[in-house]
């Protein structure tokens, strides 16, 4: 009895049905882009550029990344189309793991809470929340949001809070 009012004290039921566990990586340092040549994604022109020794998969996110580019923000967009003229956070994210290979489908905000691994990835790391989702690839955050209304998917160099945040990353990446 001791051991299960112990778990749950540890495991908090969420909304949906998710569970919330003290095993869960939580981000507690901000996002922050530092560009390092070989490591980082360069950002020339609102357009990501993979370092050279990057695995083919982050190649294909960053491409995907790219080509969302100058759409606009749009709830639900990228969930009942997967070609669509607007996507929302988890959308942008579905879209780019999509094109990278790395799932299928698209999901939620809610349902990156149990994607993939837990923690930072080498290369690409999920940022989950109740209600948002972004995500990092090759060290350049790719975000819905944005100071001064600009909103849809757009490539960021600017810090953003991460503490409230779960991380997640796709496995072997």
């Amino acid at each position: 009895m001791k051991s299960f009012t112990l778990l749950l004290t540890i495991c908090l039921p969420l909304i949906g049905g998710l569970v919330s566990c003290s095993s869960q990586v939580k981000a507690r340092q901000p996002v922050s882009y530092r560009f390092e040549s070989g490591r980082t994604a360069m950002l020339k022109d609102g357009l990501a550029y993979a370092p050279r020794n990057a695995p083919a998969a982050v190649k294909r996110a960053i491409a995907a990344g790219n080509r969302l580019q100058g759409k606009p923000y749009k709830w639900g967009g990228g969930h009942a189309r997967l070609q669509d003229s607007g996507y929302d956070c988890s959308g942008t994210v579905s879209y780019v793991l999509r094109e990278a290979g790395l799932m299928k489908g698209s999901i939620p905000s809610k349902g990156y809470f149990s994607y993939g691994k837990k923690g930072e990835g080498k290369w690409i790391t999920l940022y989950v929340r109740n209600g948002h989702v972004f995500m990092t690839v090759a060290g350049l955050r790719l975000d819905t949001g944005g100071p001064g209304g600009e909103t849809g998917p757009r490539w960021k160099t600017a810090t953003r809070q991460g503490r409230g945040h779960v991380m997640r990353h796709p496995a072997g990446l």
